[in-house]
């Protein structure tokens, strides 16, 4: 049996959001939101970071427009 885990994405109507979660908790699958997986994006991230805003919009130009 193969249990490597495959990743997809499900529009589910909020209304059925409590069913399909605890049918995917009987069948051992793991289930997040997007609130979820950003909350734990930004829980991982570092508190003090040594950057002006000034440096992180440079940054932010430099991506957009390719300039800085």
């Amino acid at each position: 049996m193969n249990t490597a885990l495959q990743t997809v994405f499900v529009g589910i109507p909020p209304a059925d959001m409590s069913f399909f979660t605890k049918f995917a908790a009987e069948k051992g699958w793991q289930t997040e939101t997007k609130e979820t997986i950003l909350d734990k994006y930004i829980k991982s991230r570092p508190q003090n970071v040594d950057i002006s805003d000034e440096e992180i919009m440079a940054e932010v130009r430099a991506v957009r427009y390719g300039k800085v």
